[in-house]
């Protein structure tokens, strides 16, 4: 059975796969109501320890500021593949009738910004030029995206609006979404500009979930784990992950799969363990065990398990699907959260675990979509 390399034994060219999401993110201080043990976890890997903040951590919240401006407006872009360079192009011509971020003077700095979904890593972050003083800016600008064209099949458009104010704070006006799978490319009217009103920002648990395969694990609660001769005083959380099955064919039988984990709210470096990567099949065997402790039974009511299957391919990590097992409250140390959004499923497994210490507790999990929490030095 493997266990997770300490992240100083990692190599080196990790840091230049980029995975992980979002431009925008705040910091997110100490809950100073329900203060987190957890602020002294130490994440394990073969028997080595290494220490990372969770109340204190910064966060990607997958946004900036929502909610203070209306939605309204539209924007005209056209999307193309270009076989010749392997390149698919969005050409964002211009918007109208923008919600105004400085509702006095009737203006707004807007900028647009794409993502290639569900892998919201820099290779799927495109932006345009910010217009000043404007609810009409006009662009004419084109965002590529180096990829091939069947990668583009597992993939869906966002394209948001944003406007950027004096000190780079971002206000989210409005975004669209393309799912790319159904795109008829070889249709002459899908190239042409065409006009999208703008919509309200799309809820993460609101995604469809498709058929991403399926990841049998197993978890196990350890109250008083012993360090030596004496008992610890938190506990630990042990992560088995056995296997995955059906994993979706991005590139044929050509993948080469791994899986990560991180314990949220903690987005730290430090905080995430990984598997060796398995190539050459949809079905991994990883059979491979990762610790993290620093648990008190207050903690595992906030905390939730973050498990992503990725395919390794050059410099790039191919999203295939992932588990959020925790709770599900929407609520982590008082503070609202997208990713505490765990389905019946995985709650279920959670709650076993909860409730039968120094036991591991068995599931098979469909694999889904998640927009992936920045992780954070």
């Amino acid at each position: 059975m493997s266990k997770s390399v300490p992240a100083f034994l990692q190599d080196e060219s990790d840091d230049r796969e980029t995975d992980t999401t979002s431009e925008s993110s705040y910091q997110l201080g100490r809950h100073k109501k329900s203060p987190s043990s957890l602020t002294n976890l130490f994440s394990s890997s073969s028997g080595m320890t290494s220490l990372s903040s969770v109340s204190g951590s910064a966060m990607s919240v997958y946004s900036g500021d929502f909610g203070n401006l209306d939605i309204k407006g539209s924007v005209q872009f056209a999307i193309d593949y270009v076989d010749s360079l392997m390149e698919f192009h969005v050409f964002v011509a211009q918007c109208k009738d923008l919600a105004a971020a400085d509702v006095k003077k009737q203006r707004s700095d807007p900028y647009v910004k794409t993502y290639l979904l569900p892998d919201k890593g820099k290779m799927g972050k495109k932006k345009t030029l910010v217009m000043k003083k404007t609810l009409n800016p006009v662009y004419n600008e084109i965002l590529r995206y180096k990829i091939d064209k069947q990668s583009l099949k597992n993939q869906k458009l966002n394209l948001s609006v944003w406007h950027r104010d004096t000190f780079k704070r971002n206000s989210f006006l409005g975004e669209v979404e393309l799912d790319l799978e159904t795109w008829d490319w070889d249709n002459k009217q899908n190239k042409q500009l065409k006009w999208y009103p703008l919509n309200r920002r799309t809820a993460p648990i609101a995604i469809e979930a498709e058929n991403r395969g399926e990841m049998k694990l197993a978890l196990q609660y350890v109250p008083e784990p012993f360090l030596g001769k004496k008992l610890a005083t938190t506990g630990e959380v042990h992560i088995w992950v056995k296997e995955c099955i059906d994993l979706p064919h991005l590139r044929g039988n050509h993948l080469n799969s791994f899986v990560k984990c991180t314990i949220l709210p903690d987005t730290s470096r430090k905080s995430r363990q990984k598997t060796r990567a398995v190539g050459k099949t949809t079905n991994p065997l990883f059979n491979h065990t990762m610790v993290y402790d620093g648990f008190r039974p207050g903690d595992l009511k906030e905390a939730c398990v973050e498990l992503t299957v990725w395919d390794h391919h050059k410099l790039t990590n191919q999203f295939l699907g992932g588990l959020r097992i925790g709770f599900g409250r929407g609520k982590s140390y008082g503070t609202e959260v997208d990713w505490m959004d765990s389905t019946p499923a995985e709650i279920s497994l959670w709650e076993r675990m909860v409730n039968s210490p120094n036991t591991w507790v068995e599931d098979i999990l469909p694999l889904r979509m998640l927009l992936i929490a920045k992780l954070t030095k």
